[in-house]
């Protein structure tokens, strides 16, 4: 197993994190009919609507801590465990390690949801979808600066 670099580990975060935070948004604009539907107001978070209307400002920095410490955590789980998937191709290992973190873990959280909150399914399914996008380009983000 290669020497872990904590710097690498951040790098990839940062990255992971940014393509993360570019994909989430551009599926908010594309679903943004569900976000305003009046029947699921009460759904949402007052961190992410207190009222009408846009997030605050706060809501993209709660947004941005969270999604810096799952970045974190989803690239350190890869230089542990995922660098050591049977690949010759960093992409092919990456992405791989993104798509069992999706089918283990993201995947079961999705049909859970379904089963406990008041979501639209084709919500849920289009976060499915973005999740899975994020997921693998992450493996692949963490795959190819962790060598």
């Amino acid at each position: 197993m290669a020497k872990i670099s904590l710097w690498r580990i951040i790098v990839s975060a940062l990255v992971f994190l940014a393509v993360m935070f570019i994909v989430n948004n551009v599926g908010a604009i594309l679903t943004m009919g569900y976000y305003t539907d009046p029947g699921y107001s009460s759904v949402w978070s007052k961190l992410m609507m207190p009222s009408a209307g846009p997030p605050p400002a706060s809501f993209f920095y709660y947004s941005l801590s969270f999604g810096l410490i799952g970045s974190l955590l989803f690239i350190g789980t890869y230089v542990l465990l995922g660098s050591r998937l049977p690949f010759k191709s960093s992409a092919k290992k990456g992405a791989m390690y993104g798509f069992l973190v999706f089918l283990a873990g993201v995947l079961p959280g999705y049909m859970s949801l379904y089963l406990l909150i008041n979501l639209p399914a084709g919500l849920i399914a289009w976060w499915a979808v973005l999740s899975l996008v994020i997921y693998m380009t992450g493996g692949i983000i963490a795959a190819s600066i962790n060598k």
